[in-house]
């Protein structure tokens, strides 16, 4: 009887287990401002513990997403799930588990940095002694209990940058949602903040989502999902979608029309390119070579050219056709 017990638990033990279920996850999120489709049949999984990032130009849809997901504004169609709850039928527990960080300051100028914690830690139901020693341990933990009693409008931004993840982590959420985090912060103040946000997972696992356009930032990120006029044109880790380019990038200004000179290059040396904003963009092997054949060959007609290893906005003209930053695209309040 007990070898047969002992077979049966080893029998068990090697069944397959369940993989755990996403932290957050969208399938066909379609949202509409009157008749503009700012998102459209979006859909995405992301794993416990991950760092994940949504990468955009303005008017992509990062900020209406990240409304939806922050439970903002309402999801008019498609399923949302987060921490295993129904975003529809379970808001008010998803909110509770939850931590966000807008791209718009959520701080009182008025009030000191521990005032603005204790106020945020009522809302979670936090009180007393149990309040003061969660704002005592987020303070230590972003380096700020030296400026506890300080305003907040005496602080630098990425101090309140700062204060405001402390706030956002006060009541233990198990996901960590931030709209363009960096935003204002100059590039030592923004390495230090994501420096802060890796820390974060490996110690607390928690689970860190963010919207972003910088593209430093999001090269930090486990995975990426590229967004485009709403819809999502790529999801995968940033290693990962720069390999799909394949070679360099290499790029062409013409001393005179561009899509007569593409058209040249194409007929002596068989080479077709992409005309990207008055750039001819050639993604090929032995980027160098190539630079050499058309400097020989067209030199004349050639105002620079330049070639490199691609990058994350190379993978985004590849995937779009045009360039990351464009002039009069909406501002982010209007995505």
């Amino acid at each position: 009887m007990a070898i047969a017990s002992a077979a049966s638990s080893a029998s068990r033990a090697e069944l397959p287990q369940p993989a755990p279920e996403p932290a957050l996850e969208g399938h066909a999120i379609n949202f509409f401002y009157g008749e503009r489709h700012a998102l459209n049949d979006v859909s995405f999984s992301i794993a416990r513990g991950e760092i994940f990032g949504f990468l955009g130009p303005n008017g992509g849809g990062k900020t209406t997403l990240f409304k939806v997901l922050s439970t903002l504004v309402p999801c008019q169609a498609g399923t949302v799930r987060i921490l295993g709850r129904d975003l529809r039928r379970e808001r008010a527990d998803i909110q509770r588990r939850m931590g966000v960080v807008f791209q718009h300051p959520s701080l009182d100028d008025k009030l000191t940095v521990a005032e603005n914690l204790e106020h945020h830690g009522h809302l979670y139901g936090l009180r007393g002694s149990r309040l003061r020693a969660r704002s005592a341990e987020m303070l230590a933990r972003v380096g700020l209990s030296d400026r506890a009693r300080d305003r907040v409008e005496t602080l630098s931004g990425g101090l309140r940058r700062r204060t405001e993840l402390a706030k956002a982590l006060l009541h233990q959420p198990e996901l960590l949602l931030l709209d363009e985090p960096s935003t204002g912060l100059d590039p030592g103040a923004r390495r230090e903040f994501n420096d802060y946000l890796a820390h974060l997972r490996r110690t607390d696992g928690v689970t860190i989502v963010l919207t972003t356009h910088y593209m430093e930032e999001a090269e930090r990120c486990d995975r990426i999902a590229i967004l485009n006029e709403g819809r999502m044109v790529a999801i995968a880790p940033p290693g990962e979608l720069k390999e799909r380019i394949g070679g360099d990038v290499v790029a062409v200004r013409s001393a005179g029309d561009p899509g007569t000179l593409m058209a040249r290059i194409d007929a002596a040396l068989a080479i077709k390119g992409t005309l990207v904003d008055g750039t001819i963009r050639i993604e090929r092997q032995r980027g160098h070579e190539l630079v050499r054949d058309l400097v020989e060959a067209f030199g004349d007609q050639i105002e620079s050219v330049t070639f490199g290893k691609p990058t994350l906005e190379d993978v985004f003209v590849h995937l779009t056709g045009r360039r990351f930053f464009i002039e009069g695209t909406a501002d982010s309040a209007g995505e």
